[in-house]
């Protein structure tokens, strides 16, 4: 029994293979065939085992374009024993949605077998539409399944989001990315096969950084470049430039590619250049680029770049953010130039990048070294007993709030990772910590010769 016969049959009526795009063809049929998530969906991660146990919960997947979302709810679709139902927020109104939920809930009712409903770019629906999935979700009676390029947090309505599981999906690696442009070379049923095309090394280079993270948008330059090639057996570095730019025309409006255009941007704000940063983001909105990919790299450049030496960029980033939110194009992006236009002339410092990276290290590299007792919180009298908390030195007792206390693991002794400049609000920062450590050096000093003169003590008296 199919609720949904005449809506798979009518989707299934103007496919054919011959004339599929290469992405299309070559997209994984098994997960052994998925390249690139496999934190999210390898043998032995809860949600695969959840797949091949057909327990799939209602999950949102989070990541960029051409990272593997829907190709995972396709898969998602084979191994499980429900209907599966595709939907796409920008075409589906309220009316078709409430219609395949009411035909769901009555298969549910009548087979015991879940609907998994897809919903392409769900961040698209509006509250009304997300709210028509929540009892659905809540009762058991559908599995949804939502792809996004935007943070849910914002996009999707609390009630529903608090529901699903949201799996984070990454930008495919770039090593990744060749194995799946080779494995379409040799792909005589779904790839180039047949062709006997093989890649120059620079070439391959170039097509994975050229895909930036988007395996349609490799797949979809490699089949171009076939065309273009023609009989020859080789694809150079010059043919895919030539036929990156042909096409960056005709897609991007701007005559670059994407990943060339971030780039000039994020290094001309970092160079300081406020009228050269201006013109970058003005060629990124122009080609089409989504504004919002946009905000999300220079709030990342807020706290790579510039940090503490000015903690406002991050704060004006991410008013950036809502106002676009709020606004809409074109009127939003104005604010997004003010950002860029700040940022390039606010002072900068990575160190606050450089410090949390070799906290990181550290981290990794001595695991999971036990808290000092002296800083553990005791709640209860057994805790206390085993000397949870003896010996805290409560900060605010002390003069101008500073104690002789370790915070470090006792393994790693004491640590400073955070350098500050000199440069912006950093200077102040760099100035505290002088006085910092200047006068903790001297508290222990005097600690360290009290319990000497103690120790001393001690012993004449004994003898």
């Amino acid at each position: 029994m199919d609720f949904f016969e005449d809506e798979n049959s009518k989707t299934k009526s103007f496919r054919s293979d011959s004339i599929k795009p290469l992405a299309d063809r070559m997209r994984p049929q098994t997960f052994n065939e998925l390249i690139g998530q496999e934190a999210v969906v390898g043998e032995t991660t809860p949600l695969r085992m959840a797949i091949e146990q057909d327990k799939v919960p209602s999950i949102i997947f989070w990541g960029p374009t051409g990272s593997g979302k829907t190709t995972l709810a396709e898969l998602i679709a084979k191994s499980t024993h429900g209907q599966f139902v595709n939907f796409s927020a920008v075409t589906s109104g309220i009316k078709e949605v409430k219609d395949v939920l009411t035909k769901a809930a009555g298969y549910y009712q009548m087979s015991g077998r879940r609907t998994y409903i897809f919903v392409d770019e769900i961040h698209r629906f509006n509250k009304a539409q997300q709210d028509a999935f929540l009892p659905y979700v809540e009762h058991g009676d559908v599995i949804l399944i939502g792809a996004t390029t935007e943070n849910p947090s914002f996009e999707v309505n609390s009630a529903l989001l608090s529901r699903m599981r949201v799996y984070v999906l990454t930008r495919i690696s770039e090593e990744a990315l060749k194995q799946i442009m080779l494995n379409a070379l040799s792909n005589t049923e779904r790839g180039l096969g047949k062709k006997e095309l093989s890649l120059a090394p620079d070439a391959l280079e170039y097509l994975a950084a050229a895909s930036d993270g988007d395996a349609r948008r490799g797949l979809s330059l490699l089949e171009a470049t076939a065309a273009f090639v023609g009989e020859r057996k080789t694809i150079t570095l010059d043919d895919l430039r030539q036929v990156n730019q042909r096409g960056t025309f005709l897609y991007d409006k701007s005559g670059e590619e994407h990943f060339n255009l971030i780039s000039a941007l994020h290094k001309t704000i970092r160079g300081g250049d406020p009228d050269a940063a201006l013109y970058w983001l003005t060629r990124m909105l122009e080609s089409g680029e989504e504004p919002m990919y946009v905000i999300r790299r220079l709030v990342r450049f807020a706290t790579e770049d510039i940090g503490l030496a000015d903690p406002y960029a991050l704060t004006l980033a991410l008013n950036a953010r809502d106002s676009f939110h709020f606004l809409g194009s074109p009127e939003g992006e104005l604010a997004i130039a003010q950002l860029v236009i700040y940022m390039a002339c606010a002072p900068k410092s990575n160190a606050v990048y450089t410090a949390f990276k070799q906290s990181k290290k550290d981290v990794e590299q001595h695991g999971s070294l036990p808290v000092p007792l002296e800083i553990r919180n005791a709640p209860t009298r057994l805790m206390k007993g085993l000397g949870y908390g003896a010996g805290y030195q409560y900060a605010h007792d002390y003069k101008e709030a500073l104690t002789t206390q370790q915070y470090f693991p006792k393994e790693l002794g004491e640590r400073r990772y955070y350098q500050p400049t000199n440069g912006g609000d950093e200077k102040r920062i760099a100035e505290y910590l002088e006085k910092f450590h200047a006068f903790r050096k001297g508290l222990v000093a005097e600690k360290n010769t009290a319990e000497k003169k103690s120790s001393i003590s001690d012993q004449t008296k004994k003898s």
